[in-house]
């Protein structure tokens, strides 16, 4: 199938270009011989970073001064094609976050396309492009194919794809125009609470520790943040101590959280199900700590310990204070 171009959406934290972008922009070349970049905010900022990464043209909405992403971004994108102002691409990728899921519902709606959702790969066949989801815990795969004439939208999942720079030139940077929004359009962001982490973030980290309910109480979680700390990692944690309650939502690592795939993975006190092993199973390497010889998390694991946290995580961590 030959693919002429493909739009990705864009997403920053805060002058740096979100690294699930730069992960679908690597997928997009692979597939078509155009690949743009759709966006809200300060383009000019990150032109070079998207170019770098195979981006000819960025198309931005500008500065949303407080306006929903969804709203405005699905708006710019429907009317600059329906109005003849762009030629529409063959594809929309977008990454399953909040903004992104937004904006793909909005764009759904507007152009009466559907979308494919929870992709992990996209596949050529024939002449259709085919997404492949995970279902059932990742335990089977789904391969779905669009069978209308217009642009496909697929959200892909983090992770999924290898972020590489291309060394392209910095791309070019095109204003779209806002139509009226209408009533949707007066609401406003006032306000936004941002979590103070310290390390590298969890989906990004190359070295990610995280503890279950085999760690006993809330204050066993203490090792898992000190042994990531010395380790220069991130923290995270399985489903069950985030919804008792142990630690905030952002550090859950699995089906419903974040999906890692760092170069080493420490599960403490982690047993294994299935929503678990869907977020971390692609990582290269995975150690796993358990006393129980029978636990899923072994299934996985490249090196297996059977022993308790509480004697194991002791003895790591005075190995690497000591060094």
């Amino acid at each position: 199938m030959s693919i002429d171009t493909i739009w990705v959406f864009g997403e920053t934290n805060g002058d740096e270009v979100a690294t699930i972008t730069l992960e679908m922009l690597a997928k997009a070349r692979e597939l078509a011989d155009t690949v743009c970049v759709f966006m809200a905010g300060d383009a000019d900022e990150v032109a070079e970073t998207l170019g770098d990464h195979g981006a000819e043209t960025v198309y931005t909405v500008g500065d949303l001064d407080g306006a929903m992403t969804g709203v405005t971004v699905a708006a710019a994108v429907a009317a600059a094609i329906e109005g003849g102002d762009v030629d529409a691409p063959d594809m929309f990728l977008l990454g399953t976050t909040y903004d992104g899921r937004d904006v793909a519902a909005r764009l759904s709606v507007a152009l009466d396309v559907p979308v494919i959702t929870n992709v992990v790969d996209l596949e050529v066949d024939g002449d259709s492009v085919v997404g492949v989801e995970p279902v059932f815990g990742g335990t089977t795969e789904v391969r779905t194919r669009f069978t209308h004439d217009g642009p496909q939208i697929f959200l892909v999942r983090p992770k999924s794809f290898a972020a590489e720079p291309a060394g392209g030139a910095e791309a070019d940077v095109e204003e779209l125009e806002v139509p009226d929004l209408g009533a949707v359009g007066a609401a406003r962001i006032v306000d936004r609470f941002v979590e103070e982490t310290e390390g590298p973030k969890l989906d990004e980290a190359e070295i990610v520790v995280s503890g279950g309910r085999g760690l006993g109480d809330k204050d066993a979680y203490e090792m898992i943040e000190k042994l990531a700390k010395l380790l220069g990692g991130a923290p995270g944690a399985s489903r069950a101590i985030v919804d008792a309650g142990w630690v905030p939502y952002s550090y859950q690592v699995g089906q419903t959280g974040k999906v890692v795939k760092p170069t080493v993975y420490i599960a403490a006190g982690i047993s294994g199900a299935t929503q678990h092993l869907v977020g971390m199973k692609g990582s290269k390497n995975i150690i796993a700590i358990n006393k129980d010889p029978e636990a899923p998390i072994f299934s996985v694991a490249d090196l297996g310990i059977v022993g308790d946290v509480h004697k194991v995580l002791p003895k790591l961590i005075e190995a690497l204070e000591k060094r």
